[in-house]
């Protein structure tokens, strides 16, 4: 236990204090970038070493600075950090995420923008962004919940408009508007939790919730779900998007579309399990699941940009996240952390692909590509695994997820989890849908035969051969794909397979967190000790 109260805090420390010594070393792209990845491959073993001590020896609490409690029974005053089974899968999911989008930006230079662009901010920025999603994940309290919160908005908003061009800073605008209104319902939500409990601390007031009327607790949790919802991209708070995260250069896009929505869906976890656990507001979270699922996938459907449609089905996966929450029962949180975790992973992976169809083909609308199978195959290879995965094609780990879903939706038997169930199978078809149609027309057809075939940018036509039926114009990094972007890819998508081969102890894993989650007195008694 001490070696893991040990380990706890470094998640955090470790990319913060990187990220000190990576802008110092500014004028040194190399340096900086042996910086990031050294200390993001630390923080991967360390979250590993902590994952195996916590799910082996139980939930690890530890105040940072020592203060300890006020009186016995009460709350520590300092801050908690907090490592429990669900907090640490995230740490070790995110953090191999974080690790792998590192490299591959290193792998694509980060050249997206002019040549006047500030690449050595880039560096740094990002590990603060990394030691923002840690603490979210690690805070004991609301308040440093919301300070892990506002520390990775704060880096995505630099790293959102990175390069200056007018199309990222609109989307940056709106970005910010929406984060900051989010963060100031957040703020309101803490205010009137502290103003009726007289404590930020989660287990403490857990504890003394339980004497707060049920108006007031239902109150309190609608103001928190508006919150965490924004940050989530929960239907009908989710508008925001789909315009925001397409615009950013491809490995900003991964690392967006793959974590910061699920600090917000993390939030929700902890809010509805160990906050707010009478289920009061349980069927307006089933229905909202329901929208987000189907909206979502019916955006993603009329869209002709793949990274576009990409961010429409982030929203619609939500979705199943949000009906394993709201289920309330182990077999549906059970579900809903599994699916958590494979969905940053092939979400990160197949916005990552559409970098590489941006250098193989110069364009990623799909009223300019075609062919793609036939100019490389190896392309097309990295983007269907990921893409069936994504649909839930048996045996990927989306259709394990989305079974376990299924099934704990029958279990509840109520009218309304049955209806999810159905919006859930049809979510799926036409996510499938989606990805195949990205597949025909992108991969399978013809460049030619797209309506915009001509105008994408590729390799000089000097490099083509005669009878070649795609077309090229005058960008001389099209149809090169670094290795350095490649290997991470790779390796994600290995990570995305692992959760279907290994499948077995990893949802076994995945159940002993839901129980836990649901347990919220080991939290309680591991924190107030």
């Amino acid at each position: 236990m001490a070696l893991a109260q040990i380990l706890t805090p470094l998640p955090v420390l470790i990319p913060t204090i990187a990220a000190a010594i990576a802008m110092v070393a500014g004028r040194s792209p190399r340096i900086q970038q042996l910086i990031s990845l050294t200390a993001l491959s630390t923080v991967v073993a360390v979250c590993a070493l902590l994952l195996y001590l916590v799910d082996r020896d139980g939930t690890v609490a530890v105040q940072v600075g020592g203060w300890g409690q006020s009186e016995p029974g009460m709350g520590p005053l300092g801050i908690t950090l907090v490592a429990d089974r669900l907090s640490v899968l995230m740490l070790v999911v995110s953090s191999i995420v974080l690790l792998a989008v590192v490299f591959y930006a290193i792998g694509q230079g980060i050249s997206d923008g002019d040549e006047r662009q500030p690449v050595s901010i880039f560096q740094p920025t990002y590990l603060i962004l990394s030691a923002g999603v840690c603490t979210a994940f690690l805070a004991g309290d609301l308040f440093n919940l919301f300070v892990g919160f506002e520390v990775l908005l704060a880096a995505s908003f630099v790293l959102l408009t990175i390069g200056g061009s007018a199309e990222r800073v609109r989307a940056g605008i709106a970005y910010v508007m929406v984060s900051m209104v989010s963060s100031l319902i957040f703020l309101t939500g803490i205010a009137l939790v502290y103003a009726a409990t007289g404590t930020l601390n989660m287990a403490e007031v857990a504890v003394r919730l339980t004497d707060v009327p049920a108006g007031t607790r239902t109150a309190l949790f609608a103001v928190l779900l508006v919150a965490f919802g924004i940050k989530a991209a929960v239907f009908p708070l989710s508008a925001w998007l789909p315009d925001s995260y397409p615009t950013a250069p491809a490995p900003v896009t991964a690392v967006f579309a793959g974590l910061l929505t699920k600090v917000g869906v993390y939030a929700i976890i902890r809010a509805h399990s160990l906050l707010f656990p009478d289920g009061g507001l349980d069927d307006v979270l089933l229905v909202a699941a329901l929208l987000t699922m189907v909206v979502g996938i019916l955006g993603a459907i009329a869209q002709n940009d793949i990274k576009r449609l990409l961010s429409f089905t982030l929203v619609s996966h939500i979705g199943y996240m949000i009906f394993g929450v709201a289920l309330g029962n182990a077999l549906g949180m059970s579900g809903a952390v599994y699916y958590v975790a494979h969905h940053i992973v092939v979400q990160t992976t197949l916005f990552l692909v559409v970098g590489l169809i941006e250098r193989q083909a110069g364009a990623s609308t799909l009223q300019r590509l075609g062919g793609l199978a036939a100019a490389s195959p190896l392309l097309a290879f990295i983007f269907v695994v990921p893409a069936l995965n994504l649909g839930g094609i048996p045996p990927f780990s989306g259709f394990i997820g989305k079974v376990a879903l299924l099934e704990a939706g029958a279990q509840s038997g109520t009218t309304l989890a049955w209806v999810l169930v159905g919006g859930s199978v049809a979510t799926s078809l036409l996510t499938l849908y989606a990805v195949t149609r990205v597949w025909t027309k992108a991969f399978w057809r013809a460049r030619a035969d797209a309506p915009e075939g001509d105008l994408s940018n590729t390799v000089p036509a000097a490099l083509i051969d005669d009878d070649d039926d795609i077309a090229f114009a005058d960008r001389n990094d099209v149809g090169k794909m670094p290795l350095g972007m490649l290997l991470p890819t790779g390796a994600l998508i290995a990570v995305g397979l692992a959760l279907t081969v290994f499948a077995g102890p990893i949802y076994a894993y995945s159940e002993r967190a839901g129980e836990q989650i649901l347990d919220r007195e080991q939290y309680i008694s591991a924190v107030l000790q």
